[in-house]
């Protein structure tokens, strides 16, 4: 089966992507689509997980949906940050938006390199004896970052404050296009609940990422490529040589 059509499960690139030269060099049509979108999860949701922000010392971040939904939460629960707050972004970009919420200079903000072991690195000797608070998305699996918490002994506690909301897709045509590429179990979620009798026929998926794997084989879902390999870091590289052979 040639391929011509691909869909990605996420925004459609603001700027020029590796989609766009893998469209130009095996002419194939790409549509960006997401699955689903990132909501706060409002302070009732929030207040059964009984976890008291102020107990802690330091927040990590891994995202600016939980960056905002936390700001947005301790406001709705009437809770002030205190100035000696530490934070723990896993990268510059998580770090730096904290700027809309926060004065940069006068908070003790940290970031590593995108990766669950650079924020280990960051804590070090120096700051393992804080109490941290995981902000977490919604998931049915553990975060990688809490796994790395775990093996270090440190004191923490995790708290969801973003949730996962299926987008309206009850009109896209998934039988229109030859590949379709998830990221997320919610991809999965939101397939299913706009469409609930969906028949994978001769569609074949691209998944990313592990906790994505076991969601679309319960699912009943067959992957066609997965990735992260060593050889195909990317979901554009593993595309790329998917495309290369067929």
């Amino acid at each position: 089966m040639s391929v011509k059509k691909i869909l990605i499960s996420q925004q459609q690139p603001k700027t020029a992507s590796p989609y766009t030269s893998i469209a130009e060099k095996y002419g194939v049509e790409f549509d960006f689509q997401p699955f689903f979108k990132m909501e706060p999860l409002s302070s009732r949701e929030f207040r059964t997980q009984r976890i008291n922000i102020l107990d802690h010392t330091a927040i990590v971040f891994s995202a600016r949906t939980t960056i905002d939904a936390f700001f947005q939460l301790c406001e709705e629960l009437r809770v002030k940050v205190p100035e000696t707050m530490k934070y723990f972004c896993t990268t510059e970009a998580v770090a730096n938006y904290l700027q809309k919420h926060i004065v940069y200079r006068k908070r003790k903000i940290f970031f590593g390199d995108g990766t669950p072991q650079s924020i280990i690195g960051l804590i070090g000797t120096k700051h393992k004896g804080e109490n941290f608070l995981i902000a977490t998305a919604e998931s049915s699996t553990k975060d990688a970052v809490t796994k790395m918490f775990e093996t270090q002994n440190f004191a923490f506690e995790t708290a969801v404050f973003v949730k996962p909301v299926s987008q309206d897709l009850k009109g896209l045509e998934l039988h229109s296009y030859d590949l379709i590429v998830f990221f997320n179990p919610a991809d999965v979620k939101s397939l299913y609940e706009n469409q609930p009798d969906f028949k994978q026929d001769g569609i074949k998926f691209v998944s990313y990422g592990k906790s994505i794997v076991k969601a679309m084989e319960d699912a009943g879902l067959s992957i066609e490529i997965s990735a992260p390999t060593v050889e195909a870091p990317s979901v554009a590289k593993a595309l790329e040589i998917y495309l290369s052979k067929n």
